[in-house]
């Protein structure tokens, strides 16, 4: 599948969306991790975190509630690919999520590769002389990070 397919459907790619901040998700099973652009979509930073309830809905109204409370005006969502670059069943849950928030929102919200993004959030935490397991919630964030600023970069 290449970039324009998975974001298809979503007005993703030259849909033009105003200047202004890109919050991007990292969406986990236990865990939500948020990150937020600058107006001029150059910088992305962490933007904490929301626990997810086992068993439960997926809360697209609190992220969307997150997001506006981030000054949104469009979203990037990781899409948990396998390692070979292959859909995953937590992508059918990523996909209906990403297009119930364009619905709601009317916002560009584009699909993202996230694979490996966990992975240099750890790495980085762990580089800093931290411990991962310890703060998983900025795990999170940290991956929504580097999944927002590949976007940004692939934009430029």
């Amino acid at each position: 599948m290449n970039e324009d397919e998975q974001g298809a459907g979503y007005g993703v790619r030259g849909a033009g969306s105003p200047l202004g901040r890109i919050v991007a998700v990292d969406w986990g099973e236990k865990r939500i991790g948020f990150a937020v652009s600058d107006p001029l979509r150059m910088i992305a930073s962490p933007a904490g975190h929301l626990v997810r309830r086992a068993g439960k809905r997926p809360p697209i109204a609190p992220v969307i509630a997150r997001a506006k409370a981030l000054d949104a005006v469009a979203m990037v969502v990781g899409l948990p690919l396998d390692g070979n670059g292959d859909e995953t069943a937590r992508c059918v849950e990523v996909r209906a999520v990403a297009a119930e928030i364009a619905k709601r929102t009317g916002w560009t919200v584009e699909l993202v590769d996230e694979r490996y993004t966990t992975a240099a959030a750890r790495r980085a935490v762990k580089e800093l002389g931290g411990r991962p397991e310890d703060r998983p919630g900025d795990i999170d964030a940290l991956a929504a990070t580097v999944l927002l600023q590949h976007a940004l970069g692939r934009q430029r």
